[in-house]
């Protein structure tokens, strides 16, 4: 079992195509507009059909503003070292911190012999790669004085100037199958960029074995090394297969991967734009679910916080400017999930009694309540940080919907992605930030879909096996939990309204307000009734 505390990264495999450059384009914008945190594209500069992916990265670059970027992965035996070092450079100061460079040691070597490149055996091909990675960190290094100087077997820099550095650590993810490959991988590289099908069962333990002796041996540790994966798959009603299926069952397997084979990134290879909604809106928050309360469990058992390594090269998501009066954001609490033992003192999230629609989908005053705590018990550290862990998870939701009123009265004032609009004729700006509102609000229905899925399945029945007084509040919880999908069905139905009609926008307004004033007021009082008895009960 290798968990290397990771924080988790979800991302997509674009196909260059050059038949439809629009579309392709449409489609990486499209991973960033959903939620994903990366975009990649393959790099087979002999291949007619495909648009050369350095040109298509900084063309995409250009086009976004928050997602990473990367090829997946960059043929080395086409694209010389010393200038790749200033292409990924210039690229990442041209984004803001947003590149990424996945290298290949090169196959398909009678295309790349047709192209002028030199033909490698296996061996030849990973001493070069070494020696590239070399070249590439030296013009990175603007610290040190002295030009390049690389006198290798494959490549020779003699006193090149170096520079520039990127605008942040760029990682460097080498995709590797082979033993050799793999220790080099764990002597020099940031990350493992291997793609599940080309794998064997027991090749992802065998791999990391293999790159964690030689990051060992090379005085860095194994979790230096990021481990990523290329996926594919089918969406299905009814499980088939790996990866063959809900969504429910490929955030179960992905989150085992992470969990049991270290995998800290997550590939989709789909050019389907369903696909891509379905992989970011479901699975991505089900699968950071399931691996935060497992390593909350863990760090419980082991006494120590659970505290997963962030992704230096991810920055926070772009926020959307707040407006005057907040909506739905998370209130100051005096504490936390504090870190000391003693009196239980993590406060649930209260309901402050503001209503925006006039609708009532519940009677609040008939809600049950569960057993009074004791007064006389105290809670560990541990205890403290479970109980905590539901309001944390709850916040993540709120601050969601607040982005969400934010997103509606910025389309009503026409103020989204302003830059981009002012180049564009009024027509196109409506439709653009009408469809972008409607897929963010249709990605957070499913996030809350997916939350209270997770929560009806696996939460619930735990916590009235361990403690049947707890049962009614529980019942009222899942009965609420049906009320909100029907109030998120009324959502889906505002967004075909206002895409279809311009006067949809105050439907869907009345749409939002009343999800608003459902959604906070249950998780208040799930957090009343839950957050307690979490702790006490042991329940991640």
């Amino acid at each position: 079992m290798s968990d290397y505390g990771h924080d988790l990264v979800f991302g997509s495999f674009v196909t260059p195509s050059a038949g439809n450059p629009d579309r392709t384009v449409g489609v990486a914008v499209l991973a960033e507009q959903v939620g994903l945190d990366l975009v990649t594209f393959q790099d087979h500069p002999y291949q007619p059909a495909f648009l050369d992916t350095w040109t298509l990265l900084s063309f995409v670059a250009a086009r976004t503003s928050r997602v990473h970027l990367a090829a997946n992965v960059t043929n080395l035996p086409l694209r010389p070292p010393a200038v790749l070092a200033r292409s990924v450079a210039s690229l990442d100061l041209l984004s803001g911190g947003r590149v990424g460079l996945g290298l290949g040691a090169g196959a398909f070597w009678d295309a790349i012999e047709a192209m002028g490149g030199r033909r490698l055996t296996p061996a030849q091909g990973v001493r070069a790669l070494e020696e590239a990675i070399e070249v590439i960190r030296q013009l990175w290094d603007v610290e040190t004085r002295g030009g390049v100087r690389v006198d290798g077997e494959f490549y020779r820099v003699v006193g090149a100037k170096r520079g520039p550095a990127p605008a942040h650590a760029a990682p460097i993810w080498l995709g590797a199958y082979k033993p050799r490959m793999l220790q080099l991988t764990g002597r020099r590289a940031d990350g493992w960029l291997p793609s599940l099908g080309y794998l064997q069962p027991g090749d992802l333990a065998r791999g990391n074995a293999i790159i964690d002796d030689a990051a060992q041996q090379a005085g860095r540790s194994p979790q230096d090394v990021r481990r990523l994966l290329n996926i594919s798959g089918q969406f299905s009603a009814v499980g088939r297969g790996p990866l063959d299926g809900p969504a429910e069952q490929w955030a179960e397997e992905l989150a085992e991967l992470a969990l049991e084979e270290g995998v800290g990134t997550f590939i989709l290879g789909s050019d389907d734009p369903d696909d891509l909604r379905r992989f970011a809106g479901e699975v991505a928050p089900a699968v950071r679910e399931l691996v935060a309360a497992e390593r909350d469990r863990g760090a419980a058992a082991a006494g120590t916080p659970a505290q997963p390594e962030r992704m230096p090269a991810q920055p926070e998501p772009e926020r959307m400017p707040a407006q005057p009066e907040p909506v739905a954001a998370p209130p100051v609490r005096a504490s936390r999930a504090t870190a000391t033992g003693g009196a239980f003192a993590v406060v649930p999230t209260p309901d402050d009694g503001v209503r925006r629609s006039e609708q009532e989908v519940w009677d609040e005053s008939t809600r049950p309540t569960g057993p009074v705590p004791d007064p006389e018990r105290t809670y560990t550290p541990q205890e403290q940080a479970t109980g905590a862990h539901l309001v944390q998870i709850h916040d993540g939701l709120r601050a969601e919907l607040a982005q969400i009123h934010d997103l509606i009265e910025q389309v009503a004032a026409g103020e989204i992605d302003a830059g981009a609009a002012r180049s564009h004729i009024n027509t196109m700006t409506m439709r653009q930030n009408r469809w972008t509102l409607g897929v963010y609000c249709e990605s957070y229905c499913r996030i809350v879909t997916t939350h209270h899925t997770i929560e009806d399945q696996s939460f619930f029945p735990r916590l009235r096996a361990r403690d049947p007084r707890l049962g009614p509040v529980v019942d009222r919880l899942e009965q609420e939990h049906h009320v909100i999908h029907d109030v998120l069905e009324g959502v889906d139905r505002a967004l075909v309204a206002y895409v279809g009609s311009p006067d949809g926008l105050a439907e869907l307004r009345a749409a939002v307000d009343l999800l608003t004033d459902a959604l906070l007021s249950h998780l208040s009082y799930e957090e009343r009734e839950l957050v307690e008895p979490l702790a006490r009960l042991g329940i991640a």
